[in-house]
C-alpha cells in the first residue's frame, strides 16, 4: 500500500470516530510508524509502505478512534522543545502548561533551588533545569509510578532532580527560592464531563481538586511559607476561572504581590506572589 492511500484511510477512520483532530493525528501516528516528518509525507505520498508498518499504523489508528490519547500511543510529547516520555501513570503536558513553564523560567535564576509539587511527568522542573543553569532541583509526588516517568525522562534529558514520594510538603527539607506546582485543580463533580481522552486514560488522583478545586491550593498556601527563603517566590497554574478565590486565599494567608496572570488566550492561568 501507499503512504498516501493508508494515510487517507487513518484520516476517514478517525473522522467517523469523532476525533476533532482527525487530519493532525492521522499525520502524526504516521510520521511515528516511519519515523518520518511531514515533509516526506508530502512530497512522497506514493512511497510503498512495508506490511509491518501498515499493520502498525491500522493498530494505532484503531486505538486512537477508542480515543485512546495520541500520547499515550506514541509514548511521547513535545514540551518546551524537549521530548518527554508519558504513559497512563502520568497527566499529558500540554501548552498551557507551557504558558506557565514560561512564567516559571522568569521567577528562576541560575544556581537557584527549585521545589516542583505535583511533579508528575518531571516537565516542569526538567524544563526549567534545561534552560536555566546549576538548578538544584526537588520534584514531589504522592505516586510512585509517576515519579518513575519523571526520572526517565530526567535521564534522557541529562538532569538530576531529587525525586521524592511524598505528599505535598511531607518529605520535603530545607528552604528554596522558588515553589512551583501544577496540581489537580478540576472540581470533583466536573470530571464526569471532560473529555474521554482525560477522564477515562489520565491518572484521576492528578486531575480531582476537591469540591471547590482548591484542596491543593490550601496546603500550598498554609505551608509553604515554611519552605521558602525570605523573597522565595511560587507560581502555580490554576484553573480558568479560579483566579479571584486563589488570589483571595494566599492574600488571606498573608503572602505578598499575588498576582494572576492570563494565558496568550485570555485564560486566567498563573498565580504568582512572594513569601509572606
Amino acid at each position: 500500500m501507499k503512504t498516501g492511500e493508508l494515510l487517507r484511510w487513518g484520516m476517514k477512520t478517525l473522522e467517523e470516530s469523532g476525533i476533532a483532530d482527525h487530519r493532525t493525528d492521522a499525520n502524526l501516528l504516521m510520521e511515528h510508524v516511519l519515523d518520518k516528518d511531514r515533509t516526506f509525507l508530502m512530497a512522497y505520498p506514493d512511497a510503498d509502505v512495508t506490511e509491518d508498518n501498515e499493520r502498525a499504523y491500522r493498530a494505532f489508528i484503531m486505538e486512537r478512534s477508542r480515543r485512546i490519547p495520541l500520547q499515550h500511543i506514541t509514548g511521547t510529547v513535545w514540551f518546551m522543545g524537549l521530548e518527554f516520555a508519558v504513559n497512563p501513570d502520568v497527566l499529558i503536558p500540554r501548552f498551557d502548561t507551557e504558558f506557565v513553564t514560561e512564567e516559571v523560567l522568569k521567577e528562576v535564576y541560575d544556581g537557584d533551588r527549585v521545589l516542583d509539587l505535583c511533579t508528575g511527568s518531571g516537565c516542569i522542573l526538567i524544563s526549567v533545569m534545561s534552560y536555566k543553569n546549576h538548578i538544584e532541583g526537588v520534584g514531589t509526588d504522592i505516586s510512585e509510578k509517576a515519579l518513575k516517568v519523571a526520572a526517565e525522562n530526567a535521564e534522557r534529558l541529562g538532569k538530576e532532580p531529587v525525586l521524592l514520594c511524598s505528599d505535598m510538603f511531607e518529605k520535603v527539607d530545607g528552604v528554596f527560592d522558588c515553589i512551583v506546582s501544577n496540581p489537580p485543580y478540576i472540581r470533583s463533580a466536573d470530571i464526569e464531563g471532560l473529555e474521554c481522552e482525560v477522564k477515562d486514560h489520565e491518572p484521576r488522583g492528578a486531575l480531582d481538586g476537591g469540591e471547590d478545586g482548591l484542596d491543593f491550593y490550601r496546603i500550598i498556601a498554609d505551608e509553604a511559607s515554611g519552605y521558602l527563603k525570605k523573597e522565595g517566590r511560587i507560581v502555580c497554574e490554576i484553573g480558568y476561572d479560579q483566579g479571584e478565590d486563589i488570589k483571595r486565599l494566599f492574600e488571606d494567608k498573608g503572602y505578598r504581590d499575588v498576582r494572576i496572570i492570563k494565558d496568550y488566550s485570555g485564560n486566567e492561568r498563573v498565580m504568582k506572589c512572594l513569601n509572606r
